[in-house]
């Protein structure tokens, strides 16, 4: 004979719902985390402001700075125009699609950034930007 128990039987369960709370929060903390994330493989400068200004990072771009003296920088190294131009024009016929930001200090006279554009341009690139410090909130109030 079988005698059955007055206490109904429990099913085990697993309850998700909090693991997935906690997922999500880890997703947008990742997220939140990687949009601060930023490499800047290049020399300080002071940039100039422009009004439109936005930030702009893609990890396969190539940046070039010009400092005050008119000296062209490459990935923390300096480089004769030659040199950048070779250096370019290699990296632009692995991709085609290559975007270049040239960043020069405020105190930079033109001409040195006009001689690196044109040795940008030389090496067949295309996408050549120029990089601008965002305005300070003192400096857009009349």
């Amino acid at each position: 004979m079988k005698i059955t128990s007055p206490i109904p039987k429990r099913r085990t369960r697993i309850v998700i719902i909090p693991l997935i709370d906690i997922m999500f929060f880890l997703l947008a903390a990742f997220m939140m985390v990687s949009l601060q994330m930023s490499r800047n493989a290049n020399i300080k400068v002071n940039l100039p402001p422009a009004a439109q200004a936005k930030p702009d990072y893609k990890p396969d771009m190539i940046n070039i700075a010009v400092d005050q003296a008119g000296q062209a920088w490459l990935e923390k190294r300096t480089v004769s125009l030659t040199e950048l131009c070779l250096t370019v024009s290699n990296r632009f016929h692995a991709d085609t699609n290559l975007p270049v930001y040239i960043s020069g200090d405020r105190d930079t006279v033109q001409a040195h950034m006009v001689d690196v554009y044109e040795a940008v341009r030389r090496a067949g690139v295309q996408k050549v930007a120029f990089m601008v410090a965002s305005p300070s909130p003192a400096a857009t109030t009349p």
